[in-house]
């Protein structure tokens, strides 16, 4: 058979993709619009109304072709009026121009306020009474659609993909200085099923303010959809959306890319035409799509082996796989037997890699096994991450890694078991919080302290957790506190202090603030999330979410305002009111405000917390007021996890709260 030319076969892919892209084209979002109605209302012949007709006509007649954006003012002093409009980065200069005219006319008919914004498939438009850039904080808004949008099946495996795929997009929009803050792509989740994503800031904004307007986005989308098929979320700076099918115009001819515009499907012998091109096109894709696969297949299979030879692991000096006797592999017999060939009735959690199942040895011995999700690279990255970090620690106040197995597809870790399950189960519930008593609180909290110390400072690795919350600690049957999971955990070279990523990992609430900006992280991010904790621990109170309460945006402003007051006694748990000595609560919520301080620098290390938490006479240097912007406004996780906790990872951290 003669090969096909590479041109012709280029020239294949973007008919196809036109085709596809016509056809899905009927699958638009609909138009959502909000007409803020703080401000006061216009009238239509007033100085401000007959400016805002200008403005909105300058908009759509006068928005850069080339650009897709324009913003403008009209008038003066109290009539001057704002107005903006941006197109998205996919679309020809054509359907920028008829979206932004019939955006303008659609917000001109529907509000009669100050201050408002429409949002279209292609564009959006937006007028105000004021500067943009006076605007205070991000505000997510959610089209009705996402509502309508299905519940994945394999939700694991799809929320993990999804989440590291918006972020990589999220950077390519903020910081490639080539692609005007718009950003598409798509990645497989299996073989017969994509995801497609786009996100875009408004050029108005700094780069770096991008970023930060898309964390905040990425939480709302966590928040609202990562469960579903679809979503979108909307804000003034930046718009967010994925869809398991093209909803973007993607075609690339030798390698430059082109604009499609949009249109209808013409009826005829050219579509006849087309649907054979895209035929012959699918079979080409789905040849590519299976050596893609066989290509993933051998790298797994490389790190199994990596994994599973020699039977027993242990980690040298250098990070490497060697020959030992206290990690031993289990038979996956072995472990379906224990539990129940893995039953709904032994399932104790789950979370973003995998499932976790109680068990029972045939000596009679309990373990919690966490099975990784089958198809998950992330999963088995992580699966080797945990051996390599944890199969040497051992402390009082680690859970225990005490095996693992690996056999076909199947990956699976298996730890002590925790009868009493996590933290978060325990504090934030107001039946089992009350069987916190302070002396128990105490000790948990000291407990956390004392393996954040070892994996700092004691062990042969610096340790740096990187996911340390509620969910995270376990709790065993004397109620002793466990740190668990170390799947996004880091090691630190002997003389190395801070690192800096760019896949931020971590849980809304609990992350540091030069972590969750910049990426940096080091012993004081893990400083910062036990501070949190701490806190959380000391009040009942969750930190994520607790803008719905009316005390305070965050658990940590709330602290600070009754600390700044000389009120502190107010933010204890109720359930312990009259039953705890007065200077050991206020002893412990100064440590927790030193730990949350926004410098890094401020904060103590663990070593320093350990002797401050053990001592009545030393003498506690005054906090500064803390870190409140990394709160989440709205944060929705996964069902709890427990043994060992399976960690709700995201790849973004919210910086603002509404």
């Amino acid at each position: 058979m003669r090969k096909i030319d590479k041109d012709a076969l280029s020239a294949i892919n973007f008919l196809m993709v036109s085709l596809f892209v016509i056809s899905t084209s009927v699958r638009a979002e609909p138009n959502f619009i909000s007409c803020d109605v703080s401000p006061a209302n216009y009238t239509q012949n007033s100085p401000f109304g007959n400016n805002l007709k200008r403005l909105l006509e300058s908009l759509w007649s006068n928005t850069p072709l080339s650009q897709g954006f324009n913003s403008t003012v009209f008038g003066n002093s109290t009539d001057q009026v704002y107005g903006q409009a941006l197109c998205r980065g996919d679309v020809t200069p054509e359907v920028c121009r008829d979206c932004v005219q019939n955006a303008s006319l659609e917000i001109m008919t529907v509000c009669s306020t100050q201050n408002a914004i429409i949002w279209h498939e292609f564009c959006q438009v937006q007028y105000s009474y004021r500067p943009f850039y006076s605007w205070d904080g991000y505000t997510g808004m959610y089209p009705d659609s996402n509502k309508d949008e299905k519940n994945i099946s394999d939700s694991v495996g799809f929320v993990v993909v999804l989440k590291d795929f918006m972020n990589k997009l999220s950077d390519q929009a903020a910081f490639n200085p080539s692609n005007l803050m718009f950003a598409t792509g798509k990645t497989k989740i299996s073989t017969n099923e994509t995801i497609y994503g786009f996100v875009q800031c408004t050029r108005d904004i700094s780069r770096s303010d991008c970023r930060v307007c898309l964390n905040s986005e990425f939480g709302d989308l966590d928040g609202c959809c990562d469960y579903r098929q679809g979503g979108t979320v909307l804000s003034r700076n930046c718009n967010m959306r994925f869809q398991l099918y093209p909803f973007y115009n993607e075609p690339t001819v030798n390698g430059n890319r082109k604009k499609i515009k949009v249109a209808m499907l013409v009826a005829g012998p050219t579509t006849f035409v087309l649907a054979g091109l895209a035929a012959g096109c699918y079979v080409i894709r789905h040849q590519r799509s299976n050596r893609t696969r066989k290509d993933e297949e051998k790298s797994q299979s490389a790190l199994l082996q990596e994994l599973a030879n020699p039977p027993s692991v242990d980690i040298n000096q250098e990070g490497e796989f060697v020959s030992s006797q206290e990690l031993p592999f289990m038979e996956l017999a072995t472990i379906k037997a224990a539990t129940g060939n893995f039953s709904d009735t032994n399932k104790l959690g789950q979370g973003g890699f995998g499932t976790v199942y109680k068990g029972i040895l045939c000596d009679g011995k309990e373990i919690a096994v966490k099975r990784l999700s089958g198809k998950s690279w992330q999963g088995l990255e992580e699966f080797k991450n945990e051996v390599i970090l944890i199969a040497k620690l051992q402390h009082r106040n680690l859970v225990r890694l005490v095996g693992c197995g690996i056999e076909g597809e199947e990956k699976l870790l298996i730890y002590e078991y925790m009868p009493n399950k996590s933290l978060d189960l325990f504090i934030f519930d107001s039946e089992k919080r009350a069987k916190l008593h302070w002396d128990i609180r105490l000790n948990i909290i000291l407990g956390i302290a004392r393996a954040l110390l070892y994996l700092h400072e004691d062990s042969r690795l610096k340790i740096i957790h990187r996911d340390l919350k509620p969910n995270n600690v376990l709790l065993d049957q004397e109620m002793v506190a466990k740190i668990s999971d170390f799947g996004m955990a880091r090691i630190f070279g002997e003389n190395q202090n801070i690192a800096n990523t760019k896949r931020v990992v971590g849980t809304y609430g609990y992350m540091a603030p030069e972590y969750a900006m910049s990426g940096l992280f080091s012993v004081k991010s893990d400083v910062f999330s036990y501070g949190v904790i701490l806190l959380e621990i000391i009040s009942g109170k969750r930190n994520s979410g607790f803008y719905l309460t009316e005390h305070a945006p965050t658990l940590l402003a709330y602290a600070w305002r009754l600390w700044s007051d000389g009120k502190e006694l107010e933010f204890l748990d109720p359930l312990l009111a009259g039953s705890c000595p007065v200077a050991e609560v206020v002893r412990c919520i100064h440590i927790g405000l030193l730990c949350v301080q926004e410098d890094p620098k401020d904060r103590p290390n663990m070593s320093s917390v350990v002797v401050l938490l053990g001592s009545e006479s030393a003498t506690l240097p005054e906090p500064n007021q803390p870190a409140f912007s990394v709160s989440r406004v709205a944060h929705i996780e996964p069902s709890s996890s427990t043994d060992p906790s399976v960690k709700n990872q995201v790849s973004v951290s919210s910086v603002s709260a509404r």
